[in-house]
């Protein structure tokens, strides 16, 4: 049992957890809980940590993996990021497949841009909706949040591992490849058309911007279209998850139909 803080798997660990750019170097990320360790897919599997209490719980999670570590309950509530630790967590890997090209997709690929969207629960969200209309990939901006802190993997409820994401070093680069594929890029703008009367049967992606200040210019630029959601009121604009689950229905409604 590994019961220290300072053991150099338990700093690997908390550093995991902390810090995207080692994320990133490493190619994993921290889950916490059973509903979350129950969804992480064979393959990508690397560690499991789990208290006595825990283990005597859920005595599936044995042989979940090549690599488990019984902590004590200190080491488990150093590692974890919740005020009320479930007695596990797990180390995972990132998928590598990225998102899925048009050609690898449906007929009408439908991506979600997210550009410098930086609440994690809009994040975690976004890309729980993602998968609810059947949308080939979500796509963020480096300033956008991590989508695997422990914070957005929390809110996306497991589709963290369901849904293919990408991270853009360069997101309008990213943006006119789209469009050389045939994907039509919209974004939201309060000088937009009604986006009730727009034709979302087709390739697309929907960009959305910052909580704060909106698109980018040089994001917004790379739109070939551009929708206004209609309000009533002096509501001038939604959450920025919310507006994106507006459109993004619309979409799916008008596909199914």
């Amino acid at each position: 049992m590994i019961t220290s803080v300072t053991n150099d798997t338990v700093k690997y660990v908390e550093k995991l957890k902390k810090k995207a750019s080692f994320r990133r170097e490493e190619g994993a990320f921290v889950v916490e809980g059973i509903r979350m360790i129950r969804e992480v897919p064979e393959q990508r599997r690397r560690m499991l940590f789990l208290t006595e209490a825990a283990m005597e719980r859920y005595p599936e999670l044995e042989g979940w993996c090549s690599r488990t570590e019984l902590v004590s309950e200190q080491v488990l509530r150093k590692l974890s990021d919740t005020e009320t630790p479930q007695g596990m967590l797990a180390v995972v890997a990132m998928a590598v497949d990225g998102v899925r090209k048009p050609a690898e997709a449906d007929k009408a690929p439908l991506y979600l841009v997210l550009d410098g969207v930086q609440d994690p629960g809009n994040v975690g969200t976004i890309i729980r909706t993602a998968e609810a209309v059947g949308a080939s990939g979500v796509l963020l901006s480096r300033t956008s949040a991590d989508p695997y802190s422990p914070k957005v993997v929390r809110s996306t409820m497991g589709t963290i591992f369901r849904v293919p994401i990408h991270i853009e070093e360069d997101l309008p680069a990213a943006l006119r490849k789209l469009k050389q594929q045939g994907v039509a890029v919209f974004g939201t703008h309060l000088s937009g058309t009604d986006f009730y009367q727009a034709d979302l049967t087709g390739p697309l992606a929907f960009l959305i911007g910052n909580e704060g200040n909106g698109l980018t210019p040089e994001v917004a630029a790379e739109a070939e279209h551009l929708l206004r959601i209609p309000m009533e009121g002096s509501v001038e604009s939604l959450n920025a998850a919310v507006s994106c689950s507006v459109v993004a229905y619309e979409a799916y409604r008008q596909r199914r139909a």
